[in-house]
């Protein structure tokens, strides 16, 4: 079962716009030293829709070189053609990737039927499957009852909720099998998405606090409390901050105030403005990582 603290890492670009490969298998270095539980390359914080397939297929070879089987290496492979999707999974197994964040079909909205048509033909290719669930960027969300009867695919082992509805990890914890695995793909919620019987997270923040959110998910397995709310507490702010604009654009600003990377993102996405940048200093400031 996946568990733990997975990084959604950032994809690093040179100033010609180039992926900077050189940094990218730096910044896998920094997060496994810093004791990150595994790796999402290529999800929406790696701003995958401006890629090329030919720059993701080197990326994830090279992310997966670099890791060397160090940490569990997720790769997000969904597109919004089923068929599109099982090339890419087809590609990252072949690569050795240890599963397939595959997110809900954009902009098609396909049936709950639709659904369960994509991820299971996607689950047969035999690579370990994610499902994402994030409507706010897909328009569709995948229902429980759909959800559940997909588990019954041995390779649909997880699912990644980015939906912010708690009462719904609940409802996970007790009608889904033992083993499988509820990720929270939201920062500001996962202390509650663990309350309520989550397993880990799929996160934004930890591109630039790897360390204190591994800290907060250790903390609550051993039941220190008390550490796990100064944590929670101090975290407070980059949270909100990693998302005063679109992701990544904060969260790539903060690892250029870090000094781990350049801030240039893809058009259509743009960097910081001064006054966003000013309430990312303030947040890292807060959370001592500055």
């Amino acid at each position: 079962m996946f568990s733990g603290v997975f990084t959604a890492l950032v994809t690093p670009f040179t100033a010609k716009g180039e992926v900077d490969y050189k940094c990218l298998e730096n910044l896998i270095e920094w997060q496994i030293t810093e004791g990150i539980h595994g790796l999402v390359i290529c999800g929406t914080t790696a701003e995958t829709p401006t890629l090329s397939k030919d720059e993701k297929h080197k990326i994830i070879k090279a992310a997966i070189a670099k890791v060397a089987g160090r940490v569990p290496v997720i790769v997000g492979t969904g597109t919004n053609s089923t068929y599109d999707t099982m090339e890419e999974t087809k590609f990252a197994k072949e690569a050795g990737a240890d599963a397939a964040l595959v997110v809900c079909p954009y902009y098609n909205k396909p049936s709950q039927d639709g659904l369960y048509r994509h991820y299971n033909m996607v689950a047969d290719i035999g690579l370990p499957v994610v499902v994402y669930n994030v409507p706010s960027r897909t328009v569709v969300d995948i229902s429980f009852n759909t959800l559940k009867t997909l588990t019954d695919n041995k390779n649909i082992v997880a699912v990644k909720d980015a939906t912010g509805d708690m009462a719904r990890v609940v409802q996970y914890k007790n009608e889904m099998k033992e083993d499988f695995a509820l990720l929270s793909g939201d920062d500001g919620t996962f202390l509650g998405f663990l309350a309520q019987g989550g397993h880990g997270c799929i996160s934004v923040t930890a591109n630039v606090a790897p360390k204190k959110c591994v800290e907060l998910y250790n903390m609550w397995k051993k039941g220190d409390i008390a550490k796990v709310t100064e944590i929670r507490d101090s975290m407070y702010h980059l949270h909100n901050a990693m998302f005063v604009d679109v992701n990544p654009c904060p969260v790539k600003y903060a690892l250029s105030a870090l000094g781990k990377c350049n801030e240039f993102v893809r058009l259509p996405l743009l960097p910081l403005s001064a006054i966003s940048k000013s309430k990312v200093d303030v947040a890292m400031e807060k959370a001592g990582i500055k």
